[in-house]
Order: structure tokens, then sequence, then C-alpha cells
């Protein structure tokens, strides 16, 4: 079965280029395109896209709010969402990872890059961009946040702590493997283990809580 996108951008060239790319890969069907956010939520609701690909900066509704409609906090069924920007260190793609989206690339990521994102999401991991994930997240924890970062249901651990780190700096589960000399499988249990005892809905809310938390030495 296909993997069924949504892809929503104010530009009609880029939506045309976005689905030229997808639907030329096996497996990635565009089903439907949104010219902005709130056509995008709409849009969304109705088809049931299994990954929503949203721009930034669109009219109407941007990709910020359309984000946090589609799988924000309080969302029953949260739809797994991507942001995709021009700007690496901008700080709405920090909000849009805050409202709920798995990940976000930028507009110059290549095909291969734009199908491991988008499966990635729909199998309930995320994935960033790798050259900006350290740089963007350790920007936005030294912001400061409004809320102090919530505490840890039970202590992690110090396997956890270590996968925590290696997951921040952007490392697939393939690469956490290899660098901790440990199984596939024991890193996705990791993984699951920190969702549970910090509440975070996705990678990307780890990430964030282990450079807000200052766990991520800054180079």
């Amino acid at each position: 079965m296909s993997l069924r996108v949504l892809i929503a951008d104010d530009q009609r060239l880029v939506r045309t280029g976005l689905k030229m790319i997808l639907n030329a890969q096996p497996g990635i069907e565009v089903i439907a395109e949104a010219e902005d956010g709130l056509q995008a939520v709409t849009l969304a609701g109705s088809l049931k896209p299994d990954v929503c690909l949203l721009d930034i900066r669109m009219p109407v509704l941007d990709g910020l709010e359309a984000t946090r409609r589609l799988a924000g906090p309080g969302v029953p069924n949260p739809m797994p969402v991507i942001v995709i920007t021009t700007f690496d260190l901008d700080e709405y793609v920090f909000a849009a990872l805050k409202n709920g989206a798995r990940g976000f690339l930028l507009k110059d990521a290549g095909p291969e890059l734009l199908v491991q994102a988008l499966q990635a999401a729909a199998s309930g991991e995320a994935l960033i961009a790798p050259k900006v994930t350290a740089r963007l997240l350790s920007k936005f924890a030294t912001l400061g946040n409004a809320n102090s970062p919530p505490q840890p249901r039970e202590k992690l651990t110090e396997r956890e702590e270590e996968v925590l780190v290696t997951l921040a700096r952007g490392l697939t589960n393939e690469e956490i493997a290899e660098t901790l000399h440990i199984s596939l499988s024991t890193v996705k249990s990791h993984v699951a283990a920190l969702m549970g005892k910090l509440g975070s809905r996705n990678r990307v809310e780890l990430a964030l809580w282990a450079w807000e938390t200052g766990r991520v030495p800054r180079t």
C-alpha cells in the first residue's frame, strides 16, 4: 500500500516539484495539494493522509497553526506532520516542532532525505535535517522556555541518558545502535522507555528536552 501524502505550499512551482519527486518514488503517492494552511487542514480532515508535508509561511493560516490543529497537544488523533522551510535557523520551525511536527526539512533536501522523513513520520519516528539538528536545538534551548522542562516520571538510567544524547544530536536508531554498540531492538526499547518517562509524543520532543535540560554539550 502506498504512503499517502498531502503537500501544502503557497508556491505552485514548489508544490509541482515536490509532487513530481514524490510520485516518482515507489510506494509514495501525493493525494492532495493545498495552497494555504486552512485548505491543508480541511483536506487532511477529509482525506486522512498518512503524512502531511507543510510549508511554514503560507497565507490564510500559516504552517505553525496548521501543524497545531493537525498534531498539537490535545488533538485526539494527531496526524504525522513534517514542516519544510528555506530557513535552517528559523524560530518558526522551532514553534512547529513544539506544535507537534515530527520533523522538518530544508527545501534543498534531496529526494532520498525527503522520502526518509516521510517514512519516519508515518512509522511514528521523526527526522530532522541532519546538518541543522544540533545547531537549531542548541540555539533555541538557550532562549529559555516559558515553562520549565518537565521532570521525568522516573529517573533515567545511564543507558537511557546515552541514547537520549545521541538521539538529540540527530542520529537514527541504526546510528545510535552502532555508536553505543547495542542492538537495534535495544535502541527502540530505550526510546520507547524515554517517551514514557518524559511524556513525549515523538523523538523531536525527546531531543528538545535533552537540549533544554543541558544534557547535550555545546560545541
